[in-house]
């Protein structure tokens, strides 16, 4: 089971900042259509016997590195959107692998270091008559999505919610070494919401099959107290 709250504290975070207006869209996948997209050292960790692809927009804030005061001004409000997976290391520890990173600051793009496929586009986030609107298109390529949302009442998390969005690391790949990078917040708040409006071919430029049956759909108004620790090496 997945841990609900933080399983670990990152006492000096390299990176802080706000995951804000966050929607979380996850389709079911057979676990050999992902598989076949993730390095040898990661297998797809699966929920039923499925695994599992999620589209995350949302908005990142206050993006700092640890050692700038809160109080100094900082990088602008950015939108971001991930196109994600779930993965076990055949070592034992679970993760997140992204298939893509969709993101408006070209600063992000210095991720690429450790393997993080980011790539710059104009991406926007806006609130209109009870719904929420997600866009965006990759500089270069064809990739894009359109989402339109309508958050509901607030929900308690099930097991499968939270097996689904409380992640502690990311792993990425490069130069031939496996990379993780440790994550600390606090519990998404959750919500139920209905799509209105769902348009991606962010699936299938990551190489995924068109999905099938309908998302399971999410919202958060976010979290604001994120720690990213130093990224390393994975070592067991």
């Amino acid at each position: 089971m997945v841990a609900y709250g933080a399983e670990q504290r990152i006492r000096v975070p390299a990176l802080r900042a706000g995951w804000l207006t966050q929607t979380f869209v996850h389709w079911a996948y057979p676990p050999e259509a992902v598989q076949a997209l993730l390095p040898d050292e990661l297998v797809v960790d699966e929920y039923e016997g499925a695994a599992w692809v999620g589209l995350t927009p949302f908005v990142m804030a206050d993006v700092r590195p640890s050692v700038v005061p809160a109080a100094l001004p900082g990088p602008p409000t950015f939108a971001e959107t991930n196109l994600r997976t779930y993965v076990r290391h055949r070592g034992g520890r679970d993760g997140l692998w992204f298939l893509s990173l969709e993101v408006a600051c070209p600063l992000m793009l210095g991720a690429r270091a450790i393997g993080a496929p980011y790539h710059a586009g104009t991406l926007r986030v806006a609130r209109d008559a009870g719904t929420v609107v997600y866009e965006g298109s990759r500089w270069s390529g064809r990739a894009s999505y359109r989402l339109v949302v309508r958050p509901g009442d607030p929900v308690r998390p099930t097991e499968r919610d939270v097996w689904l969005t409380s992640r502690w690391r990311a792993y990425t790949r490069r130069l031939g070494r496996l990379w993780q990078t440790p994550v600390e917040h606090e519990p998404w708040p959750m919500a139920r919401a209905s799509v209105d409006v769902l348009e991606e071919t962010l699936t299938a430029a990551a190489g995924l099959p068109p999905p099938e049956g309908r998302p399971v759909v999410h919202f958060s108004e976010g979290v604001r107290h994120v720690r990213l620790g130093v990224s390393r090496p994975y070592a067991p």
